[in-house]
């Protein structure tokens, strides 16, 4: 027996917007990126070395710490850059900021003796730029007009193309 109101929908599976994916992925690398630095601090050791005045094998000094803030704002910025610059400049800025965020998330394995932790991460960052790569690359086009009217079998307004 069907009980009134029980009828069975599909979902709507709307298009996402080429920017939302792609602020949504910068947002999820940030988080992702914070949570690996998080972590890293229930490494045995590290915590006495920053109280030490040593990062890695850095001195903590404001140069240390303004690298480090630059180093973070660049993703930071590609979320708020991806949702409003134009179409254009989003595509080949994210392009070539995730090509050059690749190596440097690769570069964080170094020297370190964790591979399980940082590999993963590591690989989860990659993945999400080559998300980000794949959806600036593949960014859909509108047809130009005179596309659209050979499109149309030729149809055309000539009155337009003539500037009537």
């Amino acid at each position: 027996m069907k009980t009134q109101g029980a009828q069975r929908t599909t979902l709507m599976d709307q298009q996402v917007p080429v920017r939302t994916k792609l602020a949504a992925a910068w947002t999820s690398f940030m988080f992702l990126y914070i949570y690996v630095d998080y972590l890293h601090l229930y490494k045995p050791g590290v915590v006495d070395d920053i109280l030490d005045g040593v990062v890695w094998e850095f001195d903590i000094s404001q140069t240390f710490a303004a690298s480090a803030l630059a180093s973070m704002a660049i993703p930071i910025m590609m979320i708020l850059l991806s949702a409003t610059l134009p179409a254009k400049a989003t595509r080949v800025l994210n392009l070539i900021v995730a090509g050059l965020y690749i190596p440097y998330s690769v570069f964080n394995l170094a020297g370190e003796s964790w591979y399980v932790f940082y590999g993963l991460g590591i690989v989860l960052e990659v993945l999400i730029l080559a998300f980000v790569m794949r959806s600036a690359w593949a960014w859909p086009r509108t047809a130009s007009a005179s596309v659209v009217g050979a499109k149309a079998g030729g149809l055309v307004d000539r009155r337009a193309m003539a500037g009537d």
